[in-house]
């Protein structure tokens, strides 16, 4: 039986998610931004927080675990490349790895880019896929530590999953990085009805790719309603100014493109003469 997926807005612009097992009753919530918003979710629910899941070691994603876990005992897994960085691990994992959690298996998918030791956790069961930092909505993650070549892998890892396969990101960066997309197609009308959706999300405070609670059996009707149906990824890396040049946006701009397929000549020239003039 699928897991009921929670989505818990925390900080200025992070997400963090829970998944419930009701048979078993376990929980696990993946990244820690702050504990309290968490806190607050488990006990309106009556949940017990048994798992803990870390992507990397950013402290935006980390913080909140010394906190949540004085008042929320549970297994702290994360990756081994990243354990001497991360609050202390109970279980390290790597590429290939499988986690029990209740009735369903989290595989994990390493996706080093935005930083060297970056994890993904894959639930194929309930069809969904935590990225949080390595692939966001309309973009992915800035390389911070990585090679626009690691993400170029990385990015291909996620892409062969199942086309129903729910994507849970890290931040809600969504009106930035669809104005970025328009500066290079702007007549691309996916792009500019998405953006319109994004604006009318955003004046009302609701997430651009989340809600507050979804499970399988609610499917919402509108993309930027909800984490991202995989059906509607991006067909444009919208990086926006997360690059510190235009040409290293470029390259990655183009490698993502290559990754989710439709690639428009344009923007076929920019990733070849991003990738051959920047040193990344």
């Amino acid at each position: 039986m699928p897991l009921e997926l929670v989505t818990i807005p925390c900080l200025s612009d992070n997400y963090a998610y829970l998944v419930h097992d009701d048979k078993s009753g376990e929980t696990a919530v993946f990244d820690v931004p702050e504990a309290g918003p968490i806190l607050e979710t488990l006990e309106a629910r009556g949940w017990r927080l048994s798992h803990v899941f870390l992507t990397h070691h950013h402290p935006d994603h980390v913080q909140g675990t010394a906190d949540l876990l004085a008042k929320a005992p549970a297994r702290v897994i994360g990756a081994a490349a990243d354990a001497h960085r991360l609050p202390s691990l109970d279980q390290q994992v790597g590429q290939g790895d499988v986690v029990p959690l209740g009735g369903e298996s989290v595989e994990v998918i390493e996706v080093p880019g935005h930083t060297t030791g970056h994890v993904a956790y894959h639930l194929p069961t309930s069809a969904i896929l935590v990225t949080m930092d390595s692939l966001m909505h309309l973009g992915c993650g800035r390389l911070f530590e990585g090679t626009a070549a690691q993400m170029f892998d990385s990015l291909g890892r996620m892409a062969v999953l199942p086309p129903e396969t729910i994507v849970c990101s890290g931040h809600e960066y969504a009106e930035t990085n669809v104005r970025f997309a328009l500066t290079i197609e702007p007549e691309n009308s996916r792009l500019i009805s998405r953006r319109d959706e994004i604006a009318a999300a955003r004046s009302s405070w609701t997430p651009t790719r989340s809600c507050a609670a979804i499970s399988r059996r609610f499917r919402p009707r509108s993309v930027w309603q909800t984490v991202i149906p995989w059906p509607f990824l991006p067909r444009y890396a919208s990086v926006a100014t997360a690059f510190p040049s235009p040409r290293r946006a470029a390259a990655y701009h183009g490698a993502v493109h290559t990754v989710f397929g439709n690639v428009s000549g344009f923007a076929k020239k920019k990733l070849e003469a991003g990738l051959r003039s920047t040193k990344l």
